[in-house]
């Protein structure tokens, strides 16, 4: 049995001292691929090419997240489009693995300095995901309406995605999933004591609009909460749901495997 993480940040500062060995630990708890997703110009080309330095098990995304959205923005898009233009399976041997354009979205937790450039910068990326075919990778954090109201101006248009780390509701749960090519990404707040996603995910979210993820380094498991998270981690979140939603470990990863394929259209 194996299982995917389809979100974590393997090229973080907080990865540098021992990122092997993350990785090795990470297979050795069977985890059969990683999702890696940018944040900015400069992880997305840390992650091109810590991608190419393990084929077929680190999977590369591509975007500029919205706490990085700055007065430069339209440069930092312009710079990380050039990493995506040569992007056909003919045509690119520099990112023959990219599945996504991701992580990006909308962040109003901190501060809406930076609203109307969020928004603008969220727009063009999912016009690049229309463009490309490519799933979107989407963080939102207090921007759920504001996101919902973009998404449904190209409703139709949309290849699907990852709404990252879910942590509503109900109500909320079924606002997403009305975009039906899109599936919720659930992380290790699912394990925390006071999470109410055990008792929401059953009855809110159907098993094939689910899968697994991180967020590595950030958002540790319990028991492991406080510390530095890493994808074999991903094992404890995979268990969790399994028991959330009353079936087998083995069926859970199954489910989110097929899940994870059909969204990000390959086979692993």
């Amino acid at each position: 049995m194996h299982y995917i993480d389809t979100h974590c940040h393997l090229d973080g500062e907080e990865f540098d001292a021992d990122r092997e060995q993350v990785i090795q630990r990470a297979r050795e708890a069977g985890v059969g691929a990683m999702f890696l997703p940018a944040i900015d110009l400069p992880s997305s080309r840390r992650i091109l090419n810590l991608c190419q330095q393990h084929p077929r098990l680190l999977y590369p995304m591509i975007g500029l997240h919205p706490e990085e959205v700055r007065a430069d923005w339209r440069e930092q898009l312009s710079a990380i489009k050039q990493l995506i233009i040569p992007l056909t399976p003919s045509l690119s041997p520099l990112t023959p693995s990219l599945i996504a354009i991701g992580e990006v979205g909308l962040d109003f937790y901190w501060s809406r300095e930076y609203e109307k450039e969020q928004m603008e910068a969220f727009e063009a990326q999912v016009l690049w995901s229309i463009e490309t075919r490519l799933p979107l990778m989407i963080h939102c954090r207090k921007a759920q309406n504001e996101m919902v109201r973009l998404l449904r101006q190209y409703e139709k248009e949309l290849p699907g995605g990852v709404f990252h780390c879910f942590t509503g509701n109900a109500i909320e749960a079924a606002e997403l999933l009305q975009f039906h090519q899109f599936v919720l990404g659930v992380g290790g707040v699912l394990t925390f004591k006071k999470s109410h996603l055990p008792e929401v995910l059953p009855d809110a979210v159907p098993l094939d609009r689910i899968v697994l993820e991180t967020d590595a380094p950030y958002m540790a498991p319990v028991p492991l909460r406080g510390q530095r998270n890493e994808p074999a981690y991903v094992r404890l979140v995979l268990e969790r749901m399994a028991s959330a939603y009353n079936i087998g470990v083995d069926e859970m990863a199954a489910r989110t495997n097929e899940n994870v394929a059909r969204v990000f259209n390959i086979t692993l």
